[in-house]
């Protein structure tokens, strides 16, 4: 097991290094110059200036050349100063890390709390009115993206009836009550769309573990038709369903940057994208390693838990 985590460990070292190269390749391509976008209107500032200022942001260097001292900094964990609010990029990424957290820890746990039931009693009751009504649950949580989701809420709340989430961003240990009041409507909406694709595998799963011979064989034997499901059929069933979280947190991830700019919740995707509006190519190049760390981290978490689900899964 140790032998596996440090070999995982060492493969993400090569992932993480040509995510860094992309995106601070794609940084540098992004519409607009940074220096112009900082100084806003070029007509107040001389070309002197402006080429003082990309010496002083060291623009001015060639691309490897910036590459490089950046990829220093990143190893001693300097990841160097905001172009507009002139502190560390760390500090400002540290202070939104929890909220995107929270909203995707939430949005997780509210779809799996929905998704995994459901595709459980659709498998059971296949072909039957609730398996149908699941089935359209699943495939409407599948074709509505969150975007649009996210916008009804907020409109047709805010029209009738004049409710709106609170703005701005109270921590859990503060105040829990206005904590979650903040977050249960972006996090439903975040998970709704997660739900469809999980409860869709968990009835494709478990329709297949209910037709396996061991369950036949404990059906035969008088046990009731819940102590199977329960005890044989879900923790087999789950296995594919692992997988497949693992894979919808990319879109988890990337679900925030929407939702967090469509209640105002000041976390890693409204961040990343005011930074993007500004040019701010340090913060935006924080932001995405971060991120890309993050679901290295997790996927790692996911291939672990294989071996707590099906015991006959090694690590060597």
């Amino acid at each position: 097991m140790h032998r596996y985590i440090a070999r995982r460990l060492l493969l993400a070292v090569p992932t993480l290094l040509i995510v860094s190269i992309a995106i601070f390749s794609l940084t540098r391509i992004i519409p607009g110059d940074a220096v112009v976008a900082i100084v806003g209107d070029t007509g107040n500032i001389g070309p002197e200036q402006l080429e003082g200022l990309k010496a002083r942001l060291g623009l001015d260097q060639p691309f490897h050349t910036q590459y490089l001292r950046w990829m220093r900094g990143v190893i001693t964990g300097d990841l160097g100063d905001s172009y507009y609010t002139r502190k560390p990029v760390v500090d400002q990424l540290m202070s939104s890390i929890p909220v995107t957290l929270e909203l995707a820890a939430i949005g997780l746990l509210l779809g799996m709390a929905f998704a995994i039931p459901l595709g459980i009693i659709s498998a059971i009751r296949q072909d039957t009115v609730t398996d149908y009504a699941a089935r359209v649950l699943a495939i409407l949580g599948i074709s509505m993206p969150n975007f649009w989701i996210a916008t009804m809420v907020v409109v047709y709340l805010g029209l009738f009836l004049a409710y709106l989430p609170p703005l701005g961003y109270i921590r859990l240990w503060e105040d829990p009550v206005r904590n979650l009041s903040q977050f249960y409507l972006p996090g439903i909406v975040l998970g709704f769309q997660l739900s469809g694709t999980t409860a869709r595998m968990v009835r494709s799963s478990m329709l297949e573990v209910l037709r396996q011979d061991y369950i036949r064989t404990a059906l035969s034997k008088g046990l009731a038709e819940g102590v199977v499901v329960y005890r044989h059929a879900v923790k087999n069933a789950l296995i594919p369903v692992v997988t497949i979280i693992g894979n919808l947190m990319n879109a988890l991830i990337g679900g925030t940057v929407i939702i967090e700019n469509i209640f105002a919740l000041p976390g890693v995707g409204q961040l990343t994208l005011g930074a993007v509006t500004q040019r701010d190519y340090p913060q935006i190049q924080a932001n995405i390693m971060f991120l890309a760390a993050f679901l290295v981290m997790i996927n790692l978490v996911i291939d672990l838990t294989y071996g707590w689900l099906d015991p006959r899964i090694r690590y060597s």
